[in-house]
């Protein structure tokens, strides 16, 4: 009689604290600052040295702008020839020039000659009233090939477009370093929770062998029990040391993702702890709709896919100038409206000018019409990729969304299945009072109970890092609702 109400005790009290060691596993001391995945996303932002590169990804794209606009650099231009000869001068020439590059394909200049010597060229005689002097203004103008758009233009629309297509990547390799540290941080938060909660049942297996084994010194509970307690502390032991062992490891492959300002690597504090997380947060089908609108507007690999056909737009219409034939008109005043010397001159367009015309095409425009056909097929082949990559990517966020809801469903199973544990366990401790069950069969139901609380935990964990994924499938900036 003396250990069937020893047992009742301990098993009265064996429960009581059980049933209490998921919640306070869950309780953060007020020793311990709660880490939360905002906080770690926020110094992964500021520091992560990964991120940081790929933030430069935009630098890059505006210094490529800044080469492209090079080629409308205003420009200076000087050449100077002479030659002497047993004592005589042959000829000294000189040439200076200022040209303006402009978006529109007129190319303005001015610039003044200079020319002596005993034996010019009669093309390079200058008058001698104007000291051998000749001011020049005038501009070059493509009224063929080049006329709509060419070369230069084309770099730079080209390289603006690349603003666009790096700030995709950027997106892209920041949200899938992001991915992998909220995995981490989730990873982490199941480990840190679950060795609290084997934390806290190792301890009541301590308190129950302690109390079996003083009744026993007592004459009120068998060696028998007593070994039986003993076993169940091992267990307990046990367990709590491989899911140390586990938040070590989390701990340590979080520690990846922190850096401080001076670029040293961080370790995750012991003084830290995980946010405790309550009911899972379902998403909505309207919620669906909208990650797939988002997705489609804005995933990154579908920017970078309508960038390149962009761009290949350009190069198509590019191509197709080149099937007109070169012809540049120019026409330069001469000594108008001002002379060499000062003096004013009246302006006139037929008198006092020099015209040149230059005219290029092949005759069977066959590099030609090969470039635009070449780049015809990259543009629909870039089509198709595009049409199937949205496809994927679609799919994949509404794959990632029915797997979310399906573990909110078995988080749901799991958490009654936790409250039925925990009845059943209640329903042994009546047969106990009856007579009909022992301490044997309480540790088998408290073993089923403490698995079901460490599944769950696991659960919580699986669902958030899920919830990650889907922003993810469908190129959430920084894995975020409220960034898009």
């Amino acid at each position: 009689m003396k250990r069937y109400i020893t047992l009742l005790i301990i098993a009265s009290s064996f429960s009581s604290l059980a049933q209490q060691a998921l919640k306070d596993a869950l309780q953060i001391p007020d020793s311990v600052t709660t880490f939360t995945l905002e906080n770690l996303y926020a110094s992964m932002s500021q520091y992560h040295p990964l991120i940081k590169q790929a933030e430069l990804l935009s630098d890059v794209a505006q210094q490529d702008i800044r080469f492209a606009r090079g080629a409308f650099d205003p420009k200076i231009e000087l050449q100077g020839n002479l030659k002497e000869y047993d004592n005589k001068e042959y000829y000294n020439k000189w040439y200076g020039s200022f040209t303006v590059p402009t978006w529109f394909p007129v190319d303005p200049k001015i610039g003044i000659e200079r020319n002596t010597g005993t034996y010019l060229s009669t093309e390079n005689l200058l008058p001698d009233e104007d000291y051998n002097r000749q001011l020049f203004a005038g501009l070059t103008l493509p009224i063929g090939r080049g006329l709509f758009t060419d070369e230069r233009r084309a770099t730079l629309k080209q390289a603006q477009l690349g603003v666009t297509l790096a700030e995709a990547e950027q997106v892209k390799l920041i949200n899938k370093i992001l991915l992998e540290a909220a995995k981490d941080y989730w990873q982490w938060y199941f480990a840190y929770f679950n060795y609290q909660l084997n934390t806290r049942n190792a301890l009541i297996a301590d308190e129950i062998f302690r109390r079996v084994r003083l009744n026993e010194q007592m004459g009120e509970a068998s060696g028998l029990d007593t070994l039986q307690a003993d076993i169940t502390r091992q267990q307990r032991q046990v367990e709590r040391q491989e899911a140390y062992l586990d938040l070590i490891n989390s701990s340590v492959k979080l520690s990846n993702h922190l850096w401080d300002s001076a670029g040293n690597p961080l370790q995750i504090s012991a003084l830290l702890a995980p946010q405790p997380i309550g009911e899972a947060e379902v998403l909505s089908n309207a919620a669906l709709e909208q990650l797939l609108k988002l997705a489609t507007a804005n995933h990154p690999e579908l920017q970078k896919l309508s960038v390149k056909l962009d761009q290949l737009e350009i190069d198509r219409k590019l191509a197709t100038e080149f099937l007109k034939p070169r012809l540049n008109l120019n026409y330069n005043f001469l000594n108008q409206p001002l002379r060499p010397t000062g003096e004013f001159q009246t302006f006139t367009f037929l008198n006092n000018y020099k015209f040149g015309l230059d005219f290029y095409m092949p005759i069977l425009l066959r590099k030609e019409r090969a470039k635009v056909a070449q780049t015809r097929l990259k543009i629909q082949n870039t089509t198709y990729e595009r049409t199937q990559t949205e496809r994927e990517i679609l799919n994949q966020v509404q794959a990632t969304f029915n797997q979310l809801v399906n573990t909110n469903t078995l988080l749901q199973q799991q958490n009654a299945m936790t409250s039925n544990y925990q009845r059943l366990l209640q329903g042994e401790l009546l047969n106990l009072e009856n007579g009909e069950s022992d301490l044997f069969k309480i540790n088998v139901q408290q073993e089923k109970l403490i698995q079901s609380q460490s599944k769950l935990l696991k659960l919580r964990a699986e669902f958030e890092k899920q919830k990650a994924s889907l922003y993810w499938a469908a190129g959430l900036r920084n894995l975020s609702l409220d960034e898009n």
